[in-house]
């Protein structure tokens, strides 16, 4: 089995990597872009050092996979590195994991944080025995509009300068709202939050039982998980995910519940589904900037979710249990939730506790 390691801990001051493993919005949108470096330096006290990729255009991103792979090489190989932060997501990271040395990685464990196609260099990470954090893009979570949410700020301190994740709560608040990012007016604005009724706690047997289980975390982006699924080449052996906690979460593209069944059945008939002790689901994000819906919408949309992975759980893993609308994924506020980090779920007290 993989031994895992957490990288060591930052410390304010710290010089911390800017880097696009993915896409890069910087040329696209540069005051949101600034905003983000400004923040790393006024609320965390770190340092950010940009890296080649994250000012490259989304255009030149993408024609160079292989210039993408070595800034993280550089940026993991650096020993002034205390941190490495994607710039945003992206839509084809799988490309550059052929160009990735995993051993300069191994031999150098430097935090990372992203979300999103994140999730392909996180697998990467996994499979080295590295501890990642699903959470704390630059756009996404630094240069929110408006002001960093506190909750986001409280477990991004946990994930940088900590060496104990500790208990996750839900948040009072959260919101799935987009300001569109064209207008520089709104990096004045506050998006419009609800109040959140917490998590949701299904499963078969372990939660009837009031079993607590522990594992090694793993998965991320629904869509990247489909599409590793469909590569088959950087899926760690089955033997390794047995009795992990599966992360899931979707994405902007608000898939359907049948594209959310299609990839679980697919896991499910792979033997993947089976092995995991529990599954923590990331709340949905149910609305985006050119598909705006009303409340009793994205309700509906959320339930058929919960009721797809409840489904597919329960048939291939009835003994999993599976806690719905934690706070990662493409909603806010965000808790950047270890990736390879051991979650102990207790659905007895209904806590959830990360360490590593």
């Amino acid at each position: 089995m993989t031994d895992f390691i957490l990288p060591p801990a930052l410390e304010p001051g710290d010089d911390v990597s800017i880097v696009a493993p993915g896409t890069s919005l910087a040329t696209v949108f540069p005051d949101v872009y600034e905003l983000g470096l400004e923040r790393l330096e006024s609320v965390f006290g770190l340092n950010p050092v940009e890296f080649p990729t994250a000012t490259k255009s989304p255009e030149w991103l993408y024609d160079h996979p292989e210039a993408r792979a070595e800034d993280v090489m550089d940026a993991f190989a650096d020993p002034d590195i205390a941190g490495v932060i994607a710039v945003i997501g992206g839509a084809d990271q799988v490309r550059i994991l052929p160009h990735l040395d995993t051993d300069v990685l191994r031999e150098n464990p430097t935090r990372f944080y992203g979300i999103s196609d994140n999730t392909n260099l996180q697998m990467a990470l996994w499979n080295e025995g590295i501890v990642s954090f699903y959470g704390g893009c630059l756009f996404t979570e630094f240069a929110m509009q408006g002001s960093m949410h506190e909750y986001t700020v409280e477990y991004l301190k946990r994930a940088m300068f900590e060496d104990s994740f500790g208990e996750l709560r839900p948040s009072e608040r959260f919101t799935d709202e987009d300001l569109n990012w064209d207008d520089p007016e709104n990096l004045h604005e506050r998006r419009e939050m609800e109040s959140n009724s917490g998590w949701e706690w299904r499963g078969g047997s372990t939660v009837d039982a009031d079993e607590t289980v522990t594992g090694r975390t793993w998965g991320g982006c629904l869509a990247v998980v489909d599409q590793q699924l469909s590569v088959n080449r950087y899926l760690p052996p089955a033997g390794e995910l047995d009795g992990a906690v599966l992360l899931l979460e979707t994405s902007e593209e608000l898939p359907s519940e049948f594209d959310v069944r299609w990839t679980l059945m697919g896991m499910g008939e792979r033997g993947l589904l089976s092995r995991f002790s529990a599954v923590l689901v990331g709340r949905a994000k149910a609305q985006a900037v050119e598909d705006q819906r009303p409340p009793e919408e994205r309700a509906a949309y959320r339930e058929r979710q919960r009721d797809a992975i409840t489904d597919l759980v329960g048939e291939y893993n009835p003994d999993a249990s599976v806690v719905f609308d934690l706070d990662f994924g493409h909603t806010a506020p965000v808790a950047p939730i270890p990736v390879g980090g051991k979650a102990t779920i207790d659905p007895t007290e209904e806590r959830i506790t990360f360490e590593y």
